[in-house]
């Protein structure tokens, strides 16, 4: 598979006829990036409710070379796009007085979790919800579009991925990962199975799909490895251990999975890594970037690509000296901190502003 992507020029007068709504700023997508990947996270979730369709065409209007679904199952076992499978902070249905007896507390990886949960729903109980913002109080213009769409199955994600490549000539590709795998195979409703099936089935299961298939767990992706021709992305955090380690009394953690040996043995089954940015750069003591660790340079020497999350554009999100004000929801100098990513070597990254990243890309050429 190549794992790069080719930006065309598209018009902002295009982009507000197709998306319906207001471009929220100035979109350049005429430069190109051969060797550098852009994935819209979550789609364009800086600027529409993570995770709708909305949100994932913004992204690829504005250059993403790939958007990202997360998955998660239904009662019925059909695979949806959300963060989470608790869906009271991404959803309306607390206000759906017809579900009030689906609230429930649950243990997500271990943790008692109180709300209402895809599995407890079917596709048509959950195409009655409507999508809100996640964090409102940090990006409160997206909540304007509260109460406008629907949540996506990933089949509709598949399908609008194949028609904004043909409308804008270039192919968008699909990033999945599969959320919280072994909880759902705890549920009967296992994530992989629907996957591959789904990826078959649109022709998706080749060396030159593009497509990523990511996850937090180690194991599912080795079984996937056998099943999958398309590359695998082993994802890691700053803290804690992927939860089937923990499951299955590894007392392997994140860390030890970013160690050069680590890295020789996530090769084997995958492509690349992403980590959290601040495994590529911590910070230090007063918020501000520290120096570069060894993962690229490790990742590398492996095999690996590197693909880092989350690239934001608010000032809470940022290291302190991109900060553009006090105000923790203020917009900071995300071009400054992309830059410094790219100048450690990573290989992509995945970005709520796509357009900011795509700029980047353009001014580094």
């Amino acid at each position: 598979m190549k794992l790069t992507g080719r930006l065309i020029p598209v018009t902002v007068s295009a982009l507000a006829v197709a998306t319906s709504v207001l471009v929220p700023q100035s979109v350049d997508a005429t430069s190109h990036h051969d060797d550098f990947v852009i994935v819209g996270h979550r789609g364009a979730s800086g600027y529409r409710p993570e995770h709708t369709l909305a949100s994932y065409e913004l992204a690829a209007r504005m250059g993403a070379d790939f958007i990202e679904p997360d998955l998660v199952a239904t009662k019925d076992h059909v695979l949806v796009t959300r963060h989470e499978p608790e869906i009271s902070g991404t959803t309306d249905v607390a206000d759906h007085p017809e579900f009030k007896d689906r609230e429930k507390t649950k243990l997500l990886d271990g943790v008692a979790t109180t709300g209402w949960f895809t599995e407890d729903f079917t596709l048509a109980e959950l195409k009655t919800l409507r999508a809100k913002e996640r964090i409102p109080a940090v990006r409160q213009h997206n909540t304007i579009f509260n109460g406008h769409y629907q949540i996506p199955t990933f089949q509709e994600v598949i399908d609008l991925s194949k028609r904004l490549s043909k409308e804008l000539g270039r192919p968008i590709g699909i990033y999945p990962e599969t959320k919280h795998p072994t909880y759902f195979r705890q549920q009967g409703l296992p994530l992989e199975p629907e996957l591959v099936k789904t990826l078959n089935r649109n022709g998706l299961n080749k060396k030159d799909a593009k497509v990523f298939v990511q996850s937090f767990e180690v194991s599912n992706l080795q079984a996937l490895h056998k099943e999958l021709r398309v590359p695998l992305v082993q994802l890691t955090s700053a803290t804690g251990a992927p939860y089937d380690f923990v499951v299955s009394g590894d007392k392997r953690t994140y860390a030890d999975v970013v160690s050069a040996t680590g890295l020789r043995e996530v090769a084997t089954y995958a492509a690349g890594v992403g980590p959290s940015k601040d495994q590529v750069i911590p910070l230090d003591a007063t918020g501000k970037l520290g120096q570069p660790t060894a993962l690229v340079a490790d990742a590398h020497k492996a095999g690996l690509v590197v693909h880092p999350y989350t690239f934001r554009v608010e000032n809470t999100f940022l290291p302190a000296e991109f900060d553009s004000s006090t105000n923790p929801n203020d917009s900071g100098n995300l071009f400054g901190e992309i830059a410094a990513y790219r100048k450690a070597g990573i290989d992509g990254l995945f970005t709520d502003n796509t357009d900011v990243a795509v700029a980047e890309e353009k001014q580094a050429k």
